[in-house]
């Protein structure tokens, strides 16, 4: 009587278990699975592993389901950043109506050991290019963002100064050394 007791007990347990799995799979499975590692597919779901690189908010591994496009995939990643890097490494805010977006899409032949390379480049204020719209991702291609600006007169500055800064002081200290 007691194991059988036991015994119900236990596969009571068992079916309550299953259906809390049950749920958690139920429900939209986008988590990380580590630093830099991304899952947007449903479990179950077919899936491709991508890498997306460069100016966007979210950079990493996303394991997303398959016939994903690339502006799906951008959103993943949070979008596009909203600043860029000025001389010096400075974060700069970006005026995006003069920007140019460049997306690369590499995918590596693994039979030839070849990798080819697809380019994308619009003005940020453009429409997103339609053949990149309608583009299907593969599995283990990678993605990268680049966000380009033409240089400022800020720039020419930052460039200039450090190196005239350089050539006054070497001047300066050799006047005072031979004197």
């Amino acid at each position: 009587m007691k194991t059988y007791f036991l015994s119900i007990i236990a596969a009571l347990m068992f079916f309550i278990a299953g259906q809390d799995v049950l749920k958690a799979q139920a429900g939209s499975t986008v988590f990380r699975l580590g630093e830099g590692m991304v899952r947007i597919a449903e479990a179950g779901q077919l899936a491709d592993t991508l890498a997306v690189w460069g100016d966007v908010s979210n950079a990493g591994r996303y394991i997303v389901p398959r016939g994903t496009t690339p502006h799906e995939l951008l959103s993943y990643a949070r979008g596009i950043t909203r600043t860029g890097v000025g001389a010096g490494g400075d974060q700069v805010q970006l005026d995006w109506s003069k920007r140019r977006v460049e997306i690369n899409i590499s995918t590596f032949d693994r039979e030839t050991g070849i990798e080819t390379v697809e380019n994308f480049e619009f003005r940020y204020s453009d429409p997103f290019p339609a053949e990149l719209r309608m583009y299907q991702l593969r599995n283990d291609q990678i993605i990268t963002v680049e966000v380009k600006r033409s240089a400022t007169i800020l720039d020419y500055i930052r460039f200039v100064s450090p190196i005239t800064t350089f050539a006054a002081s070497t001047y300066f200290l050799l006047e005072r050394l031979l004197d």
